[in-house]
């Protein structure tokens, strides 16, 4: 059967060294993942269990790419994450066994409204609206576990302007990442083409337009996106 409408592709992230892509079904956030980027948000980061939240697949976007500011914010947040993308389908998969259904890593930000966050926040609504919009999700391309291991150490920063204004390691994750494979498996059934952004360190704040944006993680990859004017 055919589609009744024409629909756009399928979102898919680039593979480092090859032609191939990654096609990206769904995308999953573990929120408040490095302790004192939980405190700066005003949570104790030793009581809390983690929680996820989503973004739309095609909230992805080109690494190196000039984006328009986002609409409906006079205040959007950057949030440098890992990104790990899943390879095998799984549910309620042991912390020993996460690791298998990796595919790959790569560097995200999660672009966030925090505004209308913080609006829906206070009035005790879903937030959906300030991480679910469109370009909230730019990507470097994927470097597959053989190329990169299991990065469970390693410096992540971002820059605005040259100037760093986050900066953390891999290793000060509240939640690592088989945990956090296994902690989402058992809310839903992983499946290939999911990809899981890891959370941010401490520094969060604001973007402006004309603001050119550099992230990194040691030996997973580097990004950069600018807001036009």
């Amino acid at each position: 059967m055919s589609h009744a409408i024409q629909f756009r592709p399928t979102p898919a992230l680039p593979l480092v060294e090859s032609n191939q892509t990654f096609p990206v079904g769904r995308i999953y956030c573990v929120g408040r993942n490095y302790a004192e980027h939980a405190r700066e948000m005003g949570h104790d980061p030793d009581r809390e269990p983690p929680f996820f939240f989503m973004k739309p697949a095609d909230a992805i976007t080109a690494n190196g790419v000039t984006l328009p500011f986002p609409q409906a914010t006079k205040d959007l947040h950057h949030e440098i994450e890992m990104i790990v993308a899943i390879g095998r389908d799984g549910a309620n998969i042991p912390v020993e066994k996460a690791l298998d259904h990796v595919f790959g890593y790569g560097v995200g930000l999660d672009m966030t409204r925090r505004d209308i966050q913080g609006e829906a926040k206070k009035m005790g609504r879903p937030w959906e609206m300030g991480k679910a919009f469109d370009n909230s999700a730019p990507c470097t391309a994927l470097k597959t576990v053989a190329m990169a291991g299991h990065p469970a150490k390693g410096a992540i920063w971002l820059k605005i302007n040259g100037t760093v204004k986050q900066k953390g390691d891999l290793s000060e994750m509240i939640w690592n990442v088989p945990e956090m494979i296994s902690c989402l498996s058992k809310l839903i059934t992983l499946r290939a083409g999911d990809v899981i952004m890891s959370g941010t360190p401490a520094g969060v704040g604001p973007v402006k337009a004309g603001d050119k944006l550099e992230g990194h993680v040691d030996g997973v990859g580097d990004l950069t996106v600018t807001y036009s004017k």
